[in-house]
């Protein structure tokens, strides 16, 4: 099968990578980058386990083909800390125990972090709405929920600092992440 360039910065750093059209954007993370944060959950976009951020926006990198991820920035679980200064929700996961196994918690973290940019003071019922696309089979979302809204305390918990510059082409990656945004 012939590949395909792609060149888009992940956690600041721009890569640029030849991947068969077929390639997901979750495999390209895992399998290539060594990123594996960015846990494989389902393949069919129903647990969120692979749950990054495309230009600043929550998806399922399982619903998104790499070639659709050209001219892009990602931000992965790995990008959200600041060397070895934990981000405000891996911050409050730890502390408020929001985690049980932790296959979910990659997900659970970047769906919070996108919805915190979006309500920096959600209610229960909106942090329980923000994440309903995101499964936990251990933990009963309690201590999730209230680590999330344990880190809305901080003032900088909506903030995610997504580094380095902008590969050409981050049009095309927009209009593709709101499409695959509501997977």
């Amino acid at each position: 099968m012939s590949k395909v360039p792609v060149r888009l910065s992940v956690n600041g750093r721009v890569h640029e990578l030849d991947v068969e059209p077929r390639l997901l954007l979750v495999h390209l993370l895992r399998d290539q980058l060594g990123l594996t944060g960015t846990h494989v959950g389902c393949d069919t976009s129903n647990c969120g386990a692979c749950t990054v951020h495309l230009d600043g926006e929550a998806v399922k990198s399982c619903t998104v083909l790499a070639v659709q991820a050209d001219g892009t920035k990602v931000t992965t679980i790995e990008g959200l800390a600041q060397g070895d200064q934990l981000h405000p929700l891996q911050e409050a996961f730890w502390e408020h125990h929001g985690l049980q196994c932790g296959y979910c918690t990659p997900g659970m973290i970047m769906s919070a972090a996108d919805l915190l940019a979006r309500n920096p003071h959600p209610s229960e019922a909106e942090i329980r709405t923000g994440l309903e696309g995101n499964l936990c089979r251990c933990t009963g979302y309690h201590n999730i929920v209230k680590a999330v809204a344990a880190a809305a305390e901080h003032p900088h918990a909506g903030e995610i600092d997504h580094p380095g510059p902008t590969p050409e082409g981050a049009a095309v990656g927009r209009a593709v992440a709101s499409e695959g945004a509501g997977a």
